[in-house]
């Protein structure tokens, strides 16, 4: 079971409670963020991928 500080951020002040990673489009679940590799947003679902362009040094 994932634990939930890693998967929301939350704000006490301003009651406030949201989800760090974006939606899929396909299918409505959360994307998996993965640095491995080529870093990319996986959905584990229905397979949608969509590659994160990193900064070249």
């Amino acid at each position: 079971m994932p634990y939930v500080h890693k998967i929301y951020e939350y704000d006490y002040q301003k009651m406030l409670i949201k989800p760090k990673n974006k939606k899929c489009p396909r299918c409505g679940s959360y994307l998996a963020h993965h640095k491995a590799g080529v870093e990319r947003l996986a959905c584990g679902k229905c397979g949608y991928t969509e590659y994160l362009k990193t900064k070249s040094k």
